[in-house]
């Protein structure tokens, strides 16, 4: 099975929350849906971290390259 993408991993984790929130389930069922939402949660924060990771820029300084941090500043 290939690997959820994180717009795919935020629609699930909101379709668990959604199914908690309406109070239908029983203990088991809140507890598992639980827990699979943590894993989504952690699948996409490891998915943030590596995009974050990637987000450098390269700028070449004396004959050097240089990695810097991306920044939206300016």
């Amino acid at each position: 099975m290939a690997k959820a993408n994180f717009e795919d991993n935020m629609e699930n984790l909101e379709k668990i929350v959604s199914e908690l929130e309406k109070g239908d389930l029983n203990l088991d069922e809140s507890i598992s849906k639980f827990e699979e939402g943590i894993k989504i949660s952690k699948d996409c924060n490891k998915i943030l971290e590596d995009a974050e990771k990637k987000i450098t820029i390269l700028l070449e300084k004396d004959g050097e390259l240089q990695e810097e941090n991306f920044s939206t500043e300016e």
